[in-house]
């Protein structure tokens, strides 16, 4: 994993240093050769908050989810009776994710978090974002999480779960751990409805899940 992790770096500097500086995404999976190893923050499975929320919930209809990567959040969804759409702004990855995953009934697709489809505002019933603002610098990301609660229908449900920055500390590469106070602003025009924070056995740091709904 800490080769795979140098080997990410080495591709986000690269693409920081370019007019695309989220090309690195769809290097690292095209690169990558189908070996899931040299994707860093792949579990092959599904989020164990987005298992424990999903069980806890009666709540089904659309979903999307927001940077699907290799897919197991999207494919644990529509096994779990959702209707799916994931997207990811890398080729690649949506490629691999609907190999992975052919079993599944999930729209996949490829998709700029930044311009998205207009027919998908206030279109979902459960908006899904997974480490993903997480991994986007920071330029960036203030402008990308404004885009993601308009997605959300009328008691809808966006849930996002990530690393959380406790102290709020200067951080110098990917993943960036958000602030409980950036993270609450995903969700000011929504009611949150949960902030729930704790560690993941063999996984470093504090996570959260935050949950808010339309009313």
């Amino acid at each position: 994993m800490d080769d795979a992790r140098e080997r990410m770096l080495a591709l986000f500097e690269m693409s920081r240093l370019s007019d695309e500086p989220l090309s690195w995404f769809n290097d690292l999976y095209s690169s990558a050769n189908n070996n899931r190893e040299l994707i860093p923050w792949d579990w092959r499975e599904p989020h164990p908050f987005l298992r424990n929320w999903v069980g806890r919930t009666d709540h089904r209809g659309k979903a999307l989810v927001v940077g699907c990567g290799l897919g197991e959040d999207a494919a644990y969804l529509s096994k779990s009776g959702w209707q799916v759409t994931a997207f990811d702004i890398s080729e690649s990855a949506v490629n691999w994710a609907a190999e992975l995953h052919r079993e599944c009934d999930v729209e996949w697709m490829v998709a700029d978090l930044l311009d998205l489809p207009l027919e998908w505002r206030e279109a979902f019933d459960l908006v899904l974002e997974v480490h993903i603002l997480q991994a986007i610098p920071e330029e960036i990301r203030t402008r990308a999480a404004p885009k993601i609660a308009p997605l959300l229908s009328l008691n809808g449900h966006l849930v996002c779960i990530g690393r959380l920055n406790e102290d709020e500390s200067a951080q110098d590469e990917p993943p960036w751990a958000l602030s409980r106070s950036f993270i609450e602003d995903v969700g000011k025009d929504l009611k949150q409805v949960e902030f729930h924070r704790s560690t993941i056995p063999e996984k470093e740091s504090t996570r959260y899940r935050a949950v808010w709904t339309r009313i």
